[in-house]
C-alpha cells in the first residue's frame, strides 16, 4: 500500500497529544470530585465495576480520527478485482506443422483439448471468438457467449499449409473492431470487413494511437508452433494491436529444438520462433508462455484463465477508510447516549 498524499499522515502525530489532554482532563475531574467526599462515594457506588465504559467512546473517537487522517492521505492498495475484459479472441495455428507428435498425441489435438477446457472455465458473460490461421486466416467463430458454438468451432479445425501469424493477429483486430476499416486484402482476399462500403472506408480517419495495453474490453490469445512463412509481418501486426491498446498473450507450443515432419513426399523441421512471440507480447503489454507438453499447455491456459478473470489493480481505498471512521464515530456517539444519556 502507498499514499498519494503521504504528507497528511503527519497529522497522526497529534493523536498522542489528544490522549495526553484526555488524561489531564480526567485527572482534573477526579480532583474536583474528591473535594466532595459524599459525591465521590455516590458516583463510585453507581458505577460499580463499569468504569471502563467512560473510556470506550473517547477511544472509539480517537480511532475514528485516525481513520479519517489515513483517508485524507489517499491510500492506494493492490487488490484482486474482477477483470473488465468482455471479449477474448483465440487465434490458433492450424498449419501442417501442428501434426507433429512431440506434444502428445499431437500438437493440434493437445491445443484443441486445452483450448476447450479453457473456454469452459471462463465466466458466462465473457464472449469468446475463434480465429484459425495457416497460409491465410479465417473467423471460425465470431465472439459469442454460447460455449457450445465455440467448442464446435474448435473441433472444426482443418490442417493447412503455411504459417501466417500476422494474418491471425490482423484478423483478430478486425473482429474486435469491425468498424475500423482494417485492410484484409493480404489475409482473406477481402478489402475490408463486410459492413464497410468503399465510401465508408474513405471517410474513416486512421485511429489515434492509444497507450499499449490500455484497451481492457478485449484481448487476444495467440497460439502457434512455428515460424512465419507467409502473410503480413507479425511484428507490424503486433504494433497495430499496441496502437489500439489490445493485449496479445502469446503461447508457443512444441519442443524448442523442433521436429522433422513429413507429408505427401515432403519433409521439414518445424521450429518455434520464440523471439518473435516474445516481441509480440512485449509490444502489446501481454505475456509469452511456453508449452513443451500437453500438461504444460493446460497449465498455461489455467494461468491465463485466472489472469483474465481476476486481475490485480491499484485502487484508491480512501472511501473505505473514511467509511470506517464515520462508523466508529457513530458507534462512539451511540454508546455515549446509551450509557450516559449525552454525547461527550
Amino acid at each position: 500500500m502507498h499514499f498519494l498524499w503521504g504528507e497528511a499522515l503527519w497529522a497522526l502525530a497529534l493523536l498522542p497529544l489528544l490522549v495526553a489532554v484526555y488524561l489531564w482532563l480526567l485527572r482534573r475531574r477526579r480532583q474536583a470530585v474528591l473535594t466532595v467526599p459524599q459525591l465521590a462515594l455516590l458516583r463510585a457506588a453507581a458505577q460499580g465495576q463499569r468504569h471502563w465504559r467512560r473510556h470506550l467512546p473517547p477511544a472509539l473517537l480517537l480511532l475514528a480520527l485516525a481513520c479519517l487522517i489515513v483517508a485524507s492521505a489517499r491510500p492506494v492498495a493492490r487488490l484482486q478485482l474482477p477483470s473488465r475484459q468482455q471479449t477474448l479472441l483465440l487465434a490458433m495455428d492450424v498449419s501442417g506443422s501442428m501434426r507433429a507428435t512431440d506434444v502428445q498425441p499431437n500438437r493440434l489435438v493437445a491445443a484443441q483439448a486445452a483450448a476447450k477446457a479453457f473456454v469452459l472455465g471462463l465466466p458466462r458473460e465473457v464472449r469468446v471468438g475463434v480465429i484459425s490461421f495457416a497460409g491465410t486466416a479465417a473467423v471460425v467463430q465470431a465472439p459469442t457467449p454460447n460455449r457450445d458454438e465455440v467448442l464446435a468451432a474448435i473441433d472444426r479445425f482443418q490442417l493447412q499449409r503455411g504459417t501466417a501469424i500476422g494474418s491471425g493477429l490482423v484478423l483478430s483486430l478486425a473482429t474486435i473492431f469491425p468498424e475500423a476499416g482494417i485492410d484484409l486484402s493480404q489475409i482473406t482476399g477481402q478489402q475490408r470487413m463486410p459492413e464497410d462500403t468503399p465510401a465508408d472506408q474513405a471517410r474513416k480517419p486512421p485511429p489515434a494511437p492509444v497507450a499499449p495495453g490500455s484497451y481492457d474490453s478485449a484481448a487476444v490469445i495467440l497460439l502457434t508452433d512455428g515460424q512465419r512463412t507467409t502473410g503480413p509481418d507479425p511484428l507490424e501486426a503486433a504494433q497495430m494491436a499496441a496502437e489500439r491498446g489490445v493485449r496479445v498473450y502469446t503461447v508457443g507450443i512444441g519442443t524448442r529444438e523442433g521436429e522433422v515432419i513429413g507429408f505427401e513426399g515432403w519433409s521439414m523441421r518445424v521450429k518455434l520462433d520464440e523471439d518473435t512471440l516474445k516481441q509480440i507480447a512485449t509490444t502489446t503489454r501481454g505475456q509469452y508462455f511456453y508449452a513443451g507438453t500437453a500438461e504444460d499447455l493446460k497449465q498455461v491456459y489455467q494461468g491465463l484463465s485466472s489472469r483474465l478473470v481476476v486481475e490485480t489493480r491499484e485502487t484508491e481505498v480512501s472511501a473505505l477508510a473514511a467509511a470506517l471512521g464515520a462508523l466508529l464515530t457513530l458507534l462512539a456517539a451511540g454508546l455515549s447516549l446509551w450509557w450516559f444519556g449525552r454525547i461527550g
